[in-house]
């Protein structure tokens, strides 16, 4: 596969519960970054990636979404778009680390594009 995924994210209603039913499902540890109400998994086959709240100031609906890494994000979403696809999460920065954003696919698929 040359464009396996790089990052998961799960957004759910209720955050808190969802990483206790997470951790116990899958014994993964979860750091909880409080500024963000974000927890970082940390997965025994080191699988990054994350439980989120959703809610009126997230961008995220509950729902699971893979990231891919690609080379450049912005051209990623052109791609998307002209494929049949939409940008439901506009390009954004994570200070020091890259850019991420969010498309939906033909059928209604969220998927993470992350560029380093």
């Amino acid at each position: 596969m040359t464009l396996p995924p790089v990052w998961f994210d799960i957004t759910a209603e209720d955050a808190a519960q969802a990483r206790e039913f997470y951790a116990a499902l899958f014994g993964w540890e979860i750091d909880i970054d409080e500024s963000m109400d974000y927890g970082l998994t940390r997965t025994a086959d080191g699988m990054p990636g994350g439980i989120g709240q959703a809610g009126p100031h997230s961008p995220h609906p509950p729902g699971v979404v893979l990231y891919f890494a690609v080379d450049d994000v912005a051209a990623a979403v052109d791609r998307a778009e002209r494929l049949g696809g939409s940008c439901v999460v506009p390009i954004w920065e994570i200070p020091g680390l890259g850019e991420m954003a969010v498309v939906v696919d033909v059928d209604g698929n969220r998927i993470g594009l992350w560029q380093r």
